[in-house]
């Protein structure tokens, strides 16, 4: 079992960037794949961006390609989310998850959720 904790929100203007931090600890973190997802007022859940246990693999969401980067540090048990160019519409909180990915438990779901971290971005 992991814990997550987000944390790098704020309130800033379009155009700015930020950097979101996700520590794990209570795991192996280099056993977890990881991920962020956002939800904003009043829609769904939405998927993010996605990193493989080694750090050599990621996935976008269409509407931060470009923008967003997905990256992790396994000596510090730490994933980022960098963001840049940031829009109105990028308003959100930001959960990180992680699912386990080693051997035969390999886990199809992601599991372990942080508790998020508010981003907001004005025009």
């Amino acid at each position: 079992q992991v814990q997550l904790v987000e944390s790098g929100g704020g309130l800033v203007q379009a155009g700015a960037s930020l950097r979101l931090s996700c520590a794990a600890s209570g795991g192996t973190f280099s056993n977890y794949a990881m991920a962020w997802f956002r939800q904003a007022p009043g829609k769904e859940r939405e998927f993010v961006a996605s990193i493989n246990r080694f750090g050599t693999s990621t996935s976008y969401t269409d509407s931060v390609k470009g923008r967003f980067t997905i990256s992790r540090d396994n000596a510090k048990n730490t994933v980022y989310l960098q963001m840049n160019s940031l829009k109105p519409e990028d308003t959100a909180v930001y959960r990180c998850a992680a699912r386990w990915w080693f051997g035969a438990a390999t886990s199809p779901e992601y599991s372990y959720w942080g508790q998020g971290t508010q981003v907001s971005v004005s025009s």
